[in-house]
Order: C-alpha cells, then sequence, then structure tokens
C-alpha cells in the first residue's frame, strides 16, 4: 500500500540537478572610498616638488644654486625612475611585452617605486582600468570626461592632468592585478611604498653632501635630484594622460583619442608615441615608425642582450600594417619582425 507522498513523488518528473552558478563579477571600484588622509598626503607629493619646480630658475640662475654635481645627480636618477614607470610599471607589469628575471623583476619595481607615482599595484590597477574603458565612461582620468566644448575639454585636460589624483575611487585590485597579487615579491615592493619613497628623496642629499663634502652640496642635490626631478617627471607622465589624449597625430587606427606626441618622447622614454600604443597595448616599443626615438624599447632591446628579459613583444609588421589609417605610409623602425617573402628565402619572420 502506497502512501500519499509515495504517490505524489511517482507521479512527478525526476528533480534536475541544480545549475552551476557562475561566481559574481569583481566590481571595478573598492567598496572602501580612498581615505582623506590619502588624499592629503596626495596634495603634498604633488604641491611640494612642484613648489620646487617653480623655484628651480630663480634659484639656478640668480642664486647659482647648481652644481655640475647636481646635474649629474639629476639626470642619473631621472633615468632610473622615468625607465622604472616606462620600462616596468607600464610596459612589463601593466602590459607583459616581455618576461624578465626574478632579480629583474624586483629592480623593475623598486625603480618604479622610486618616481613617487604611488605603489607598484596601485599604479598598475589604475592603467589597466584605463585601457579597458579608455575615454568612455569609467576610464580613471580621460580629458574627454565632461565634454568636447572648449570649456569641458579645458576641465578635462586639468582633470586628466592631476585632478584625478584626488578622487575618492579606488581600483579593485583584485579584478584588475590579480597576477601580481599573487607574486610574494610585488606584494612586498608594493607595501614598502613609504619606504622606497623616502629612499627616492633622502639618496641624493646623502649622494650629493658625500660627493662635495658639504651641507649645502647635500642641501643643493636633495633640491633638483629629489624634489625638481620627482616634480618634472610627474608632469612628464601625466602628459601622456592628458595632453596624448587630446592633441597631436593618429597613425593607427584606435577606438580612443590617443594621439602620438612627439615633443615628449625624449623626456618620457618613448611613452608619448600613445597612438601606438592603444592600437597595441601588449608591443614593447611604442615608436614603431621609423625616426621614432623610443629610449625604454632600447633598454629592453638591452635588457634582452644581457639576458635579463625574454619573450619580447616587438613590432609585428604583419600585424601592425593592417592598423595603419588611410594615406600614413610612413615605414616601420628598427626591433620590427618582418615578413619577408617566401619566394626571397623561404623564411617566415626575421627578428
Amino acid at each position: 500500500m502506497t502512501t500519499s507522498a509515495d504517490a505524489v513523488t511517482a507521479g512527478s518528473p525526476a528533480l534536475a540537478p541544480p545549475m552551476p552558478t557562475r561566481p559574481a563579477a569583481r566590481p571595478d571600484l573598492e567598496l572602501e572610498p580612498e581615505s582623506f588622509g590619502s588624499r592629503v598626503l596626495v596634495g603634498l607629493f604633488v604641491a611640494v616638488p612642484l613648489l620646487a619646480l617653480l623655484a628651480a630658475i630663480p634659484l639656478a640662475w640668480i642664486w647659482h644654486l647648481l652644481s655640475w654635481q647636481d646635474i649629474v645627480l639629476t639626470v642619473v636618477f631621472y633615468e632610473i625612475t622615468g625607465n622604472g614607470i616606462a620600462m616596468g610599471f607600464h610596459r612589463y607589469f601593466t602590459h607583459g611585452s616581455f618576461k624578465a628575471t626574478r632579480p629583474f623583476k624586483i629592480a623593475l619595481a623598486i625603480a618604479g617605486s622610486l618616481a613617487v607615482e604611488g605603489p607598484v599595484l596601485v599604479w598598475v590597477a589604475d592603467h589597466r582600468r584605463h585601457h579597458k574603458y579608455s575615454d568612455a565612461e569609467g576610464d580613471p582620468h580621460s580629458p574627454w570626461r565632461f565634454g568636447t566644448s572648449w570649456k569641458a575639454l579645458t576641465k578635462g585636460l586639468v582633470f586628466a592632468h592631476v585632478g584625478w589624483l584626488f578622487g575618492l575611487d579606488r581600483t579593485n585590485q583584485e579584478k584588475f592585478v590579480p597576477d601580481w597579487l599573487a607574486d610574494r615579491d610585488i606584494r612586498m615592493v608594493s607595501r614598502h611604498f613609504t619606504a622606497l619613497t623616502t629612499a627616492s628623496l633622502l639618496a641624493p642629499a646623502l649622494i650629493g653632501g658625500l660627493w662635495t663634502w658639504s651641507w649645502q652640496g647635500a642641501l643643493t642635490a636633495f633640491f633638483w635630484a629629489s624634489l625638481v626631478r620627482v616634480a618634472f617627471l610627474h608632469h612628464v607622465t601625466w602628459s601622456i594622460n592628458s595632453i596624448c589624449h587630446t592633441f597631436g597625430k593618429e597613425e593607427f587606427d584606435v577606438r580612443d583619442k590617443s594621439r602620438n606626441v612627439n615633443w615628449l618622447a625624449i623626456l618620457s622614454f618613448g611613452e608619448s608615441w600613445h597612438n601606438l600604443h592603444h592600437a597595441d597595448p601588449t608591443c614593447a616599443r611604442h615608436g614603431v615608425l621609423k625616426g621614432q626615438i623610443d629610449i625604454a624599447a632600447r633598454c629592453i632591446w638591452l635588457a634582452e642582450k644581457l639576458g635579463w628579459v625574454y619573450d619580447v613583444r616587438w613590432p609585428d609588421e604583419a600585424r601592425l600594417t593592417g592598423r595603419r589609417t588611410a594615406g600614413r605610409t610612413r615605414r616601420l623602425g628598427s626591433m620590427t619582425r618582418r615578413v619577408i617573402s617566401s619566394a626571397r628565402s623561404g623564411a617566415g619572420r626575421l627578428p
């Protein structure tokens, strides 16, 4: 004899197993906004070096407070930290344009941190978010944020250059940099950003004082190779966000407003060849056309020869040719992997 419950079970179709649920997508931004204290620190790191930069000319020419030792220290620290950003934070950590040995990976993370532009994990997360939404809603620093009129664009340029640094938004690192969050070396370097900032500011003063064996040598080295150097590099880097998304030439088809600005190329280590970068973000060389100087790419080339980096993503002629804007015929430059006619060599590509 069956019970009523048995009858219901017997007459019911078999229950299907529950469908697996997909994990919820991580939000772009952290739930906790940027703290007031953090924004105050950003303000100090923006304002103090900028004031030093503004005072540089009268100090140099009126009071003669610039020695050849100061020039050497400023150039050396600018080269190390600028390449730390261009070659390290940007082309390696953000876009994976090449692979690096462990010692060189750590060296790049430290060099970029010495630029005082933020911890490596924060910098890379922000920049990856920029590429995901470039010049559209969600881009952390687009100059087109407020519209296309001259007033809106003027406001946007100021925002893209420096204003965005004071926003409340914090990019979600678990979404945008899970690869580097899993790297113990990079987590450690990122965590010690404050100590590296202190070292970046005090090392020139220490070297300058020992070099000249004087307090004046320490003070002028601190002024030029610390404050002025940091401020100048900051504004060059921020110009890629503002100027290179507003003015310049479009030589490759892109979905955003990225442009090439030639007069910034040397100061930015090749970062201002920004139009190509957005057309082919993982390419290790940004100034791919003949005559375009790209210091960071040349340093990557040298590091490859020394065995410090490998699997470099050099420009590919077949890939880039199809991305040229109409009417652009300027030849691709060095480091390009070129397609060779099979009738001539039977080979596929040359490095």
